[in-house]
């Protein structure tokens, strides 16, 4: 993954509170507002939740997830989502900000991590449709995915 696609896709995103967080289910699709975890953006996405929610029996039936943004610009990222139970990386994250929002501490161990791995984010920026620029990365094949030639093109590789 070049630098350059991290650094611009985290512009986009950095400055935003809430991300919709979009899963599948039976019926079809579910977005609900989340929190981004403010660490370095190497990649992938991280968001707190709890294990009895609705999110968290989607993402194990379907990893697939998409995560929107709406602030100076759009940004739609689609990727592949795990549930990270690591106490170490749960204490990492945490805040005091989580332990009054969640009224617990992260050593619940129904407090749980969601990992977003981005493969492809598309962002439009603010007012008209000026520019469309498609980011790539595919971790488990390591391959480039393929686009239309209506957009501008940035791959990540491995």
């Amino acid at each position: 993954m070049k630098q350059d696609d991290i650094e611009t896709l985290w512009e986009l995103i950095k400055n935003v509170d809430t991300a919709m967080l979009t899963t599948a289910t039976e019926e079809g699709l579910v977005s609900r507002p989340m929190r981004t975890q403010e660490v370095e953006f190497d990649g992938d996405l991280w968001f707190f939740t709890k294990k009895e929610t609705d999110k968290y029996d989607e993402i194990l039936h379907n990893q697939d997830v998409n995560v929107a943004y709406a602030g100076k610009s759009y940004v739609s990222v689609r990727g592949k989502a795990e549930i990270v139970e690591d106490l170490d990386k749960k204490k990492e994250m945490w805040s005091k900000v989580h332990e009054k929002i969640m009224q617990t501490s992260y050593d619940d161990p129904n407090i749980i991590l969601i990992k977003v791995k981005v493969e492809a984010a598309e962002y439009w920026e603010e007012g008209n449709f000026i520019k469309k620029a498609v980011f790539y990365y595919n971790r488990m094949t390591g391959q480039n995915s393929k686009t239309t030639d209506i957009n501008e093109t940035i791959e990540f590789n491995n």
